[in-house]
């Protein structure tokens, strides 16, 4: 694997334990319509970042 997608997949992972362990706020739901309404382009980076090692 390249080192980009490990680093992508690692920080992925952490923010979602983060979500997992504080449910104070809707966060994770409200973040999700977010990136379907506005499709942001530090998602789409972060997307191909996960799926750099896959050709």
């Amino acid at each position: 694997m390249k080192a980009v997608s490990v680093v992508a997949r690692i920080k992925c992972a952490l923010v979602l334990l983060v979500f997992m362990i504080i449910p104070v706020l809707p966060i994770t739901g409200t973040l999700g319509l977010f990136i379907v309404i506005f499709r942001p382009l530090w998602f789409k980076k972060l997307v191909d970042n996960v799926y750099a090692d896959k050709n």
